[in-house]
Parts: C-alpha cells; sequence; structure tokens
C-alpha cells in the first residue's frame, strides 16, 4: 500500500479525526504497515466520523501492538474499547497478553473481562488513600533522595494494589503528594549526585604501560543473527496478513491446523525455502542480498533452499541466464536443496485453474492488454466477468489446445475491482503465447502469469517462509486470496528492502539496453555490479557476502548503499588474501650513476605487511639494477614541503631496497618532457627521506621489465542515483574505464593466473583478466587503496 496524493489527504483527515495530532499523523502516514492496520482498525471500530483523544490513542495502540495471531479476536476488542469498557493503557496492555496466548482459538467472555479489569473502577478516594500510604512507608527514602526520588517505583507499588487505576489521576496524586511533602523543587535537586570514591589499597608498581580498553557496544540478538526475525515452521498458524474486500469483508489469513500439521509431517518440521530468480539476465548484487536470505535463513535453521528458476514466460529465457544462474549461486557459496523449474509444475497450475474456474473465482476474459488497462484504471469490471462458468471451461480449453489465436482471450482471476489495492483488479492468470519453451518444449501454448504461478509452486513445494522485496508487499493479499480460495497451504510470507547501490543500475532492462548496445563490454563487464562483473573485477564472494549481512535484512524501502561502504568490505577481505607486489603504471626511467651497470642483486620484498623474517613464504624476490623505473607522478621538477617524491637534489626511498638523490634530469627538446633522470644511491643508508615510492627494475641488463596491461576501473555513472534520471544515459561516467597498455611488473607477477588477486604497494587491488594471454596479462583495479568509509565509521 503506497499512500499518495488525495488518498494521503483522506487519511490524514481521518487520522487527525481520532485525536492524533498532526505531527504522529504524518509520521504514521510514511509507515505503510501502520497506516494500513490503523485505517482497518478505524473502520473496523466504526468510527471513521472520529472520536475523542482518548479512544483515539488507545486505536493507535491497537493498531501497532495487536498480536498478529489473534486477528479473530480485533473485532471484538475494538467494541470494548470503543464502549469504554477498557479505557486505559494498562487494560489493552493486559488484553493483548490475554489474547495472545488465546490466539485464534474461541474464548470465555467472563474471563476476558476478568484479566482486563472489565468493570473495576478505582474512586478518588480509594487512590488518595492508597498514595498515602505508600508515601508513608517511603517517607524517609523520599526525604532523603527528594526530587530525585525514582518515582517511578511509587508508581510501581500502586499499580499493585489497583492495576485498572487511571495512571493520569494516579500521576496527578503522586505529583501533588511530593509537593506537600518537599515544597518548592530548588537547584540543589537538579544537581548531579557525588560520587563517593572509597578508599583502596594502593598495589604494589607494576613495570607496564596502561592499556586503554574501549569496551564495544554490545549487538543486537538481530546483528548477532539477523534470522532471528522469522518464525518457526510450527508457528505459521497464526493471522499475519489481512486482505480488505470492498464490500467491507476481511480474509484472515492463516493454515487450519490439520493443514499445517500435514505440512509439517511433509517437511518434518523443518524450514523450506525458495531462491526464484526468472533467469532472463544476469544476477547482480541485489541477487546477493536475496540468497543470503533465502539459502542463509535454511541454512541457520538446518532447513533446505531450492534453487527454482521462474521461467513461466517463454520469450524471455534463454539457456545461457539458466546455466549461468546456476554456476553463480555456487560461486558465492551456495548449495541448493533441489534445483526445480515453475515450468515443473504446469500440469499441477493448469488443473488448479480448472478448479478456480469451477468455483467461480476465474473466468476467460476477450479484453486486450488497452482495455483491461483502462477498465482497471476506472475499477470497471470486464463484460466477460460474469459469463457462466461452463462457457469459461471450455474456452479455456480451447486456449490450452490451441484453438484460439493469441491475444484473443486470457484467464483472469476473479478478485475485487472496487479494491484500494490494484493488485485485486482480476489478474491475468494465463495469456497464449505460440512459443516452444525453454525447459518444458512444445507441450504448452498456454502460460501462467507470475502472480497465479508464484504462490501455487509455493505451495506445492510445502515453502516456510516465502520471501520476496518490498515491491512485492502489495501483492500479498493476491498470494493469499488465491491460495485460500483453492484450499492450498499457505507459506509465511515476508518482504524486506532492496539493496540499492549508489552510482549503478540495478533494473535488468536498464541492465539489458546498456549490454546489448554496447556501452559496456558484456554482462561480465567489471564496471557492472553483476554478480559476474563483480567476480571479473576481483571481488571475492566472501565480501559480498560480509556486505550484505552488514547491511541487514530490513525493511526499510528506498534506502540507498554508498560504493564506499561495499568498497570497505572488498579492502577488508583483499588485504587478509591479496599479496603485495610492485608494479608501475606510467615509468619514469632512473639510472643510478653509482651502482654498477650490468649488474643485478635480488632483494628480499614482503608479501604481507606483517611478514616474519623467519617466513620465507612471506617474501618474494625482486631484482634492483642501476636502471629502474618509478611512477611519472612520483617526481617533479619544483620540490615544495608537502610533497615527499622525487625532485632535482631530493632524496626518497626505495621500497626495500635504499635512499637514492636525484643529481641530474634529461628533458626533451621542448625542454618541458622529463625524459630521464640521473640518481646516486647511499649505500649506507644513512639518510632518512621520508618519500617511499615503488618501483621496479631492469631484471637484466638492456632489457625492459615485465610489461602488463592494467585497466582502470571507476563509477559507471557520475550521479548516485542514475535511474531517477529522465536522460540516464547521459550520466554514463566517459573515464570509468582507462586502459594503461604497457605498465611494468616485477618478474614475480609472470605466472600470474586468470583471477588472482594482488595488492599493487601504493595503487590498490588488482585482479587477473580473463582477457589475459601468455604474450601479455591484463589487470583490472578492484578497488583503490583509499577507505573513506573505514575511517567514518562502518
Amino acid at each position: 500500500m503506497v499512500v499518495k496524493g488525495e488518498e494521503s489527504d483522506k487519511i490524514l483527515e481521518l487520522f487527525l479525526k481520532i485525536g492524533l495530532d498532526e505531527r504522529t499523523a504524518r509520521n504514521t502516514i510514511a509507515n505503510n504497515k501502520v497506516t494500513a492496520n490503523l485505517t482497518a482498525v478505524i473502520h473496523e471500530a466504526a468510527l471513521t466520523d472520529g472520536c475523542d483523544r482518548t479512544i483515539g490513542n488507545l486505536l493507535y495502540t491497537v493498531a501497532t501492538k495487536y498480536p498478529a495471531n489473534a486477528l479473530k479476536h480485533r473485532p471484538k476488542l475494538l467494541e470494548y474499547v470503543v464502549s469504554s469498557k477498557i479505557k486505559t493503557p494498562a487494560q489493552l496492555e493486559a488484553s493483548f497478553s490475554f489474547l495472545s496466548n488465546v490466539a485464534s482459538e474461541d474464548f470465555k467472555q467472563d474471563e476476558f473481562e476478568e484479566a482486563c479489569g472489565v468493570g473495576v473502577e478505582v474512586s478518588l478516594e480509594e487512590l488518595t488513600q492508597t498514595v498515602n500510604e505508600i508515601f508513608e512507608e517511603n517517607k524517609a527514602v523520599i526525604l532523603e533522595r527528594r526530587y530525585r526520588m525514582n518515582v517511578g517505583e511509587l508508581f510501581g507499588s500502586i499499580r499493585k494494589k489497583h492495576p485498572w487505576a487511571d495512571p493520569k489521576i494516579a500521576k496527578q496524586l503522586v505529583d501533588a503528594k511530593m509537593y506537600e511533602l518537599l515544597g518548592e523543587r530548588t537547584a540543589a535537586d537538579d544537581e548531579k549526585p557525588s560520587k563517593k570514591k572509597e578508599k583502596k589499597e594502593k598495589p604494589a608498581k607494576v613495570e607496564s604501560k596502561a592499556v586503554v580498553v574501549d569496551t564495544p557496544a554490545q549487538p543486537s540478538e538481530e546483528e548477532l543473527n539477523p534470522f532471528s526475525i522469522f518464525p518457526a515452521p510450527e508457528d505459521n498458524i497464526k493471522v499475519h496478513t489481512e486482505v480488505f474486500f470492498s464490500n467491507g469483508s476481511v480474509l484472515r489469513c492463516c493454515n487450519t491446523r490439520e493443514r499445517l500439521d500435514n505440512h509439517l509431517k511433509v517437511t518434518g518440521g523443518r524450514v523450506f525455502t525458495r531462491f526464484p530468480p526468472e533467469p532472463n539476465g544476469y544476477l547482480h548484487i541485489g541477487h546477493a542480498k536475496a540468497m543470503f536470505v533465502d539459502f542463509g535463513l535454511a541454512k541457520e535453521r538446518g532447513g533446505c533452499c531450492y534453487l527454482r528458476y521462474d521461467d513461466t514466460n517463454p520469450e524471455a529465457e534463454k539457456k545461457e541466464y539458466i546455466t549461468h544462474i546456476e554456476e553463480i549461486v555456487q560461486w558465492m557459496g551456495w548449495e541448493p536443496f533441489k534445483i526445480t523449474y515453475s515450468s515443473d509444475y504446469f500440469q499441477d497450475l493448469y488443473e488448479l485453474a480448472v478448479e478456480l474456474i469451477r468455483r467461480g473465482h476465474a473466468y476467460v476474459d476477450h479484453q486486450t492488454p488497452e482495455e483491461i488497462k483502462e477498465y482497471r484504471e476506472k475499477k470497471m469490471n470486464s463484460p466477460w466477468r460474469d459469463r457462466p462458468i461452463a462457457e469459461s471451461l471450455k474456452l479455456f480449453d480451447d486456449m490450452k489446445r490451441g484453438l484460439i489465436e493469441e491475444g484473443k482471450a486470457t484467464l483472469r482471476m476473479k478478485q475485487d475491482m472496487q479494491s484500494d489495492n490494484f493488485n485485486m483488479y482480476d489478474l491475468i492468470a494465463y495469456r497464449i503465447k505460440f512459443t516452444p519453451h525453454p525447459h518444458a518444449g512444445d507441450k504448452w501454448c498456454i502460460y501462467p502469469s507470475y502472480d497465479y504461478t508464484h504462490c501455487i509452486v509455493d505451495s506445492l513445494e510445502n515453502i516456510t517462509h516465502s520471501l520476496c522485496t518490498l515491491e512485492f508487499e502489495t501483492r500479498r493479499a493476491s498470494y493469499y486470496w488465491l491460495l485460500h480460495v483453492l484450499d492450498l497451504y499457505q507459506p509465511y510470507v515476508w518482504e524486506y528492502s532492496r539493496l540499492n547501490v549508489t552510482n549503478t543500475v540495478m533494473s535488468k532492462r536498464k541492465l539489458n539496453y546498456i549490454v546489448t548496445n554496447k556501452y559496456v563490454d558484456g554482462w561480465d563487464d567489471p564496471r557492472l555490479m553483476t554478480l559476474a562483473g563483480l567476480r571479473r573485477r576481483g571481488v571475492t564472494s566472501t565480501a559480498i557476502n560480509s556486505f550484505v549481512r552488514g547491511i541487514g535484512i530490513t525493511r526499510s524501502d528506498c534506502s540507498m548503499i554508498r560504493m564506499d561502504r561495499f568498497e570497505y568490505h572488498i579492502r577488508e577481505e583483499l588485504n587478509k588474501t591479496a599479496p603485495r607486489v610492485l608494479v608501475v603504471l606510467h615509468p619514469l626511467k632512473v639510472v643510478i650513476t653509482n651502482l654498477e651497470s650490468g649488474s643485478v642483486l635480488d632483494l628480499d620484498a614482503k608479501k604481507w605487511p606483517d611478514a616474519q623474517a623467519d617466513d620465507t613464504s612471506a617474501f618474494y624476490k625482486v631484482p634492483i639494477s642501476n636502471v629502474v623505473y618509478i611512477e611519472r607522478s612520483d617526481f617533479r621538477m619544483k620540490d615544495s614541503k608537502d610533497y615527499y617524491g622525487l625532485a632535482p637534489g631530493k632524496s626518497a626511498l626505495l621500497r626495500y631496497a635504499f635512499p637514492i638523490k636525484c643529481t641530474d634530469v634529461i628533458l626533451a627538446d621542448d625542454k618541458e618532457t622529463v625524459l630521464e633522470i640521473r640518481a646516486e644511491y647511499d649505500p649506507s643508508k644513512k639518510s632518512k627521506p621520508k618519500g617511499v615510492l615503488h618501483w621496479v627494475a631492469e631484471p637484466s641488463p638492456g632489457s625492459d621489465p615485465l610489461k602488463v596491461e592494467v585497466r582502470l576501473f571507476d563509477k559507471l555513472f557520475n550521479s548516485e542515483n542514475p535511474a531517477e534520471l529522465d536522460d540516464w544515459l547521459a550520466d554514463l561516467n566517459p573515464n570509468s574505464k582507462v586502459v594503461v597498455p604497457a605498465a611494468y611488473a616485477v618478474p614475480s607477477l609472470r605466472n600470474a593466473a586468470i583471477g588472482d588477486t594482488f595488492q599493487f604497494e601504493r595503487l590498490g587491488y588488482f585482479a587477473v583478466d580473463k582477457d589475459s594471454t601468455a604474450e601479455k596479462l591484463v589487470f583490472n583495479r578492484t578497488v583503490t587503496l583509499k577507505d573513506a568509509y573505514g575511517k567514518a565509521g562502518k
């Protein structure tokens, strides 16, 4: 339910009528779930014309706190509220506790009224006497603490004696009694009490420095286990969804005890989930979150997760996509319990569609797509909506046998064309397509829709938790309506927010457009947030899963996650797994004049910053000669205080080697372009320059270092949210891919294999690309070394 425009104004007016202040009312409208609940509660209570604020506040509490497993009894509770038989928050909380234990079972009215204090009246005299007694009992403490006294303790004592007393009157009496006993509040009453320190024996001095230990805040249960929010399969008898019909009736969705017991017998009480991608494109990082939720819940509960291809549209599916999905799921670290296809159930779906017609809940329609759209907008019934059941059965059989032309008939569900939810406007269940199916072959010429298929296959596969993103929330009504009218088992449905990342697009339509129109180099272009693209870029599945877990399984919609938050997790992973090497992107030749020409020394360079000297595997050999290459950006003709690179007459340290000092500069004919630097090294290493440079040397006299191609990738789009732009293609970053064709690398990289990752010191993390050949290695920059997110706080 998305509240917009005039509808929002009407709901605001309704909420104001029950006494909510405008701020609370507007904040409520911003929350779709609470808006739907409160609107339903007001209608159930028949208070659309308004009520006093006391009752309105109680209605708000019912809308936000009422136990979901007892929705059957909510109308009865509202009768007590409207008649003021239940008139205090304490009584209401007691009713919630009672009804939560009763659930959907019937209860005795006298037991309910006794539990909620219905009819119990506490006179002002009784309450005053109780307050006086409690103050007398606590007089000494009150006089000592004065207005620093915890009055909550006093109220607790009052509630023990009179649980159904009006808390407002009790507060007035307590405030008056405090003033009577203590008089006016003084400045001393507002001072913080001084902490008396007890003298302790000084311990013997120990020669050690004090260590300050920051005690981190204890993580919440949801942070420790994001799946703790989901109920157990045996709890799926509780009502957690209501479907409101335009005729005033309400469908409270839940399983019967018999149906749930049959389900639990089949599943053994285990959790069953499903990851149901449509095989019409490559998976992106949003699917990584879906996998984490679906596979992760099943794994955490010791259950099973299906990989189910939602292949109801034969024109969009390709074998390429099916193969890719299965392979990428495994790469992400997930193991499906079973791989199934929606098309596996085409026969079951057809037979249930026939049954749907027989029960009077579906009809064959001949409206064109344009007419259907127009009638839905006007909330008008199709002219064929009330045709005889026998006629629809015959026409549906004709559709199945290929006797009706494509586009001339559909099977539509008979739902509620006057509903406030447009996903109840007689959705299409079947359409005609004379197209062979990639998985089912040419057996069928009618194909079921997503809205018809999804819920039924969930039920047939005994899914316990049907989890999807928030844009499907409005489809929940249709989902449960269909299972209800077919008397099928109903899974627990829960929606979570989509994963949206800045500076990219996530819709398959947009991704497909930029891939097919060559704006990028295929579905696995490292600039894309497809999982294939991220893998090619050098991102690990561990980093992706860590990122997704860190975001959590929330329902906060429209949240945009900054790219640097994702990059933080990538760096965290690669910092532990990617060995360090030396590579120079834009080489500038340096001739060390006091190092013997032709001599080559092998130095030890660290693969890891914390490498231990006695661990030979933590080092690699790097040759150095009298000709080395540094980054062109590490040299300037003019020095400055904030610059630590090389300049005429200035020294810098060659990483793992020795300091060098620039003694001469060779310029081109234009007298500006630097061709070569002459330098001397300090064999004693007594000089301690601040600047440290990475470098690559000639491995042997007169031979160039190993040449590699390096591709520097950046954000694909300039704007954080290009999808909201009218001309989103104009926002493409022209510098999202920069190719360095002839970088220099140390010899140890020669045997690097496709997919290997490295940290190029001072440059970033890089991975070997699939375009590499025996003649030339190609590296993709995975992420830079800069970490804005980590510094700002996670």
